[in-house]
C-alpha cells in the first residue's frame, strides 16, 4: 500500500481509537436503548438506529430495546374511527383502543424492527411484557387537579422479572420489548408508557446505560430564551427541574432519575432525528444530548434554569 493510501485512511483509524477507551469501558455491560420519536418513523432513521443496535452488540456490549408505538397506534386508530385522547401526558386507553395498542406495538412496530435488525443476522428476538411475565403491571389512576381520573388500560409497572431477557442476551441475541404488560390483579393487558418501562428495565438488569431516543437535542439550560443543551445533570439537579418541564418531558427525565437511583451508571436523553446518535454518544469525547449521573465530588455540572421545550408525549404508546 502506497503512503498516499495509508494517509488517507488515517482519519478511519484515528475514529477507532476515539472509540477504544468507551468500548474498553462498555464490554460485557448491558445498554437499554428506548426506542421512540421520529426515529421510529423516518425510513433512514430507523435503519441506522438497527445497525446502532448491531454494532453495539458486535463490539461486546448487550443492548436491549424497549419500544412504544406513538404515531403507529394513532395512525390506526383513525382508521379504525377510534380518538386519541390524552390526560396527564397518558393516553386514555379503551378496551377497544387497548386491542389496538397491542396488535400496532406487538405485531407491527415490534415486528418491523426485528426484521431491520434481523438484516444483519439472526440477533433479535421480540416479546412484549406479557411474555415470561417480564412486566407485571396494576391499573393506573392519575390525579388530575386533586382528583383521580380514569385512563382506562394504562398500567403502573409493579414488578420486573428479568429471566427471559437475560436468556435471550446470554445466547448473544438482541431482545426487542413492546411496552405493554399484564396485571397480576384483573389478569388484563395494560399499555405500559414506554420511557417508564425502559427505565424500570434498565434497573432491574443492572444495565450500564439508559438512552433514550427523543425529538429534541436534550434538556436545554434555558429555554426559550437558549438552545444551550445541558451536557451533565445530577440527579438533585434534575429533581429541582421536573416541575418546570413539559409534560412529554416528564415521563423521560422521571425515567432517567429512577434508573440512576436504582443503579444504573448513566442515563441519557439523546436526539433521534440524528443519524447514528447512539454511537455518537457512547463512543465519542463529546457525546450529544444530556447525560443525567448520580450528586457527587468532582462532577462538573452546567447551570441550570427552566426548561420548557414541547415535544410529541412520553410515548405513552
Amino acid at each position: 500500500m502506497s503512503t498516499a493510501r495509508r494517509h488517507t485512511a488515517l482519519p478511519k483509524a484515528e475514529i477507532l481509537i476515539e472509540a477504544l477507551p468507551w468500548l474498553t469501558r462498555h464490554n460485557g455491560k448491558i445498554v437499554v436503548i428506548k426506542f421512540g420519536g421520529n426515529a421510529m418513523i423516518d425510513e433512514d432513521l430507523k435503519a441506522a438506529f438497527a445497525q446502532d443496535v448491531v454494532f453495539l452488540r458486535q463490539a461486546g456490549l448487550k443492548p436491549v430495546v424497549v419500544h412504544g408505538g406513538g404515531p403507529q397506534i394513532n395512525a390506526q386508530l383513525d382508521k379504525q374511527g377510534l380518538v386519541s385522547e390524552f390526560k396527564a401526558g397518558l393516553r386514555v386507553t379503551t378496551p377497544e383502543a387497548m386491542d389496538v395498542v397491542r396488535m400496532v406495538l406487538a405485531g407491527q412496530v415490534q415486528r418491523e424492527l426485528v426484521g431491520l435488525l434481523n438484516q444483519h443476522g439472526p440477533l433479535a428476538v421480540g416479546m412484549t411484557g406479557e411474555d415470561a411475565h417480564t412486566i407485571t403491571a396494576t391499573k393506573h389512576t392519575p390525579e388530575i387537579d386533586g382528583e383521580s381520573v380514569d385512563i382506562g388500560r394504562v398500567g403502573e409497572i409493579t414488578a420486573i422479572d428479568t429471566g427471559a431477557i437475560e436468556a435471550l442476551l446470554a445466547d448473544g441475541r438482541i431482545p426487542v420489548i413492546s411496552s405493554i404488560a399484564r396485571s397480576a390483579d384483573d389478569h388484563h393487558v395494560y399499555n405500559v408508557n414506554a420511557d417508564t418501562a425502559a427505565a424500570a428495565l434498565a434497573a432491574a438488569l443492572g444495565a450500564e446505560t439508559l438512552m433514550v431516543l427523543t425529538d429534541v437535542e436534550g434538556l436545554y439550560a434555558d429555554w426559550p430564551n437558549s438552545d444551550e443543551v445541558i451536557s451533565r445533570l445530577t440527579v438533585s439537579q434534575l429533581e429541582k427541574l421536573l416541575p418546570e418541564l413539559s409534560s412529554g418531558m416528564v415521563p423521560k427525565m422521571e425515567g432517567c432519575l429512577h434508573a440512576v437511583r436504582n443503579g444504573v451508571t448513566t442515563a441519557r436523553v439523546i436526539d433521534g432525528r440524528v443519524q447514528h446518535s447512539i454511537l455518537l454518544e457512547i463512543f465519542t469525547d463529546e457525546g450529544i444530548g444530556t447525560m443525567v449521573v448520580l450528586d457527587g465530588p468532582g462532577l462538573e455540572t452546567q447551570a441550570v434554569g427552566t426548561q420548557a421545550v414541547e415535544t410529541q408525549g412520553g410515548d405513552p404508546a
